[in-house]
């Protein structure tokens, strides 16, 4: 040890000086850390907070996504044996009246890649048609409970004949 010879004065200077870095040391060693970790964990508590948010969204729409695919499945189960879309928009035109003015019905089918399923297509093609009738047809395809749906639709007013129209539509459904 080095023999200091300090009056009271520089030695409560000194002590204070020690006094003063220690406690500098302490708040960046000890008390600084404390308070970074705890902002940290504070914005990683945010984030968990969010993604628990958005993982409860997701569940509510699995869910109701999860309830509409057993209502589907069940009308798909209600649907007549050996029910094909091409009979189905046969028998509602006949229901309609508007059987004798099929030009044509082109049946056609394919699987989706993404759900496996098989979807079915019939193009009709409708000639001297009125508006009421028309309607009439398409109201009754689309409210049937066979789930059925008009994917396209174009109407055209062929020349001479006032009122009446002649329609190329798409129906699809899916099969089991």
């Amino acid at each position: 040890m080095i023999p200091v010879n300090l009056n009271h004065r520089e030695k409560l200077f000194v002590g204070s000086g020690a006094g003063f870095l220690l406690l500098f040391l302490a708040f960046l060693f000890l008390i600084q850390p404390v308070f970074e970790n705890r902002a940290a964990l504070e914005a990683k508590l945010e984030k968990r907070k969010q993604a628990l948010s958005e993982m409860r969204t997701m569940h509510r729409e699995f869910q109701s996504l999860q309830s509409r695919t057993e209502k589907a499945k069940a009308q798909y189960q209600q649907r007549p044996d050996g029910f094909t879309l091409f009979s189905f928009m046969d028998r509602l035109a006949g229901d309609t009246g508007l059987k004798e003015n099929i030009s044509y019905m082109k049946p056609s089918s394919s699987v989706e890649e993404a759900s496996g399923l098989k979807v079915t297509y019939v193009e009709l093609k409708l000639q001297d048609v009125t508006l009421e009738d028309l309607s009439s047809y398409l109201f009754r395809v689309e409210t049937s409970e066979n789930m059925v749906r008009i994917n396209s639709l174009a109407i055209s007013k062929p020349g001479a004949e006032k009122g009446l129209l002649s329609v190329v539509m798409k129906a699809e459904t899916v099969e089991a």
